[in-house]
């Protein structure tokens, strides 16, 4: 399976709290949370709602999961939506060390070296693993050389503070742009495929 991250975050790389008032947003004194609330015209929506729909497994972080079974999980409206649907059906793969008694249905919890798991599910037969959110996963995968394509969705906020995508210190990255385009509400979809690392101009 290809691996394949979908974040949201907003143009200075913030990734925390794009959903609204939770204790997951107010981590670290953060109080801006849901900058990503109402962004985005009909055709992102459709696109975010087609990426779901043709995911053949997902993989979280252990926070994202617990967001998103409280919330995809178990709310009517969200859990009978074409987004919650597509979660229910599909099997769920959580990184984590110390969730033991998942409560979403369908939800495997990955032992041991996680590296050689995640490895092991991109090895089985199918279309795409994907990764919503969850940025600390995100961020270790592609250090890890395990993401195939990222697809980045840039709302037009700074809302400067925040845990970022990327650490100001990290390891580097080439990107190649596979498709790009900017919707009516100046929502940036960016696909991007890993590249190895970048070429630097030589000492002078």
């Amino acid at each position: 399976m290809k691996l394949t991250t979908v974040t949201q975050l907003t143009v200075d790389g913030v990734v925390q709290g794009n959903g609204g008032a939770s204790a997951e947003d107010r981590r670290n004194g953060f109080d801006r949370g849901g900058w990503a609330l109402g962004k985005g015209d009909d055709e992102t929506r459709a696109f975010i709602a087609r990426t779901y729909q043709r995911a053949d497994a997902f993989l979280f972080g252990r926070r994202t999961y617990d967001l998103f079974a409280g919330s995809w999980g178990t709310i009517e409206q969200l859990r009978t939506s074409p987004i919650g649907v597509a979660l229910a059906e599909t099997p769920k793969y959580v990184a984590s060390a110390t969730l033991t008694d998942p409560r979403w249905p369908g939800t495997t919890v990955l032992p041991g070296d996680l590296a050689a798991a995640v490895r092991e599910l991109k090895a089985k037969p199918g279309g795409e693993l994907q990764v919503h959110g969850s940025g600390t996963l995100t961020r270790w995968l592609l250090a890890n050389d395990l993401v195939d394509e990222m697809i980045l969705l840039v709302i037009p906020v700074v809302v400067g503070q925040g845990t970022r995508l990327f650490p100001d210190s990290g390891p580097d990255l080439a990107l190649d742009l596979v498709e790009s385009r900017v919707d009516s509400k100046g929502v940036t979809i960016q696909v991007f495929r890993p590249a190895g690392r970048p070429q630097y101009a030589p000492a002078v």
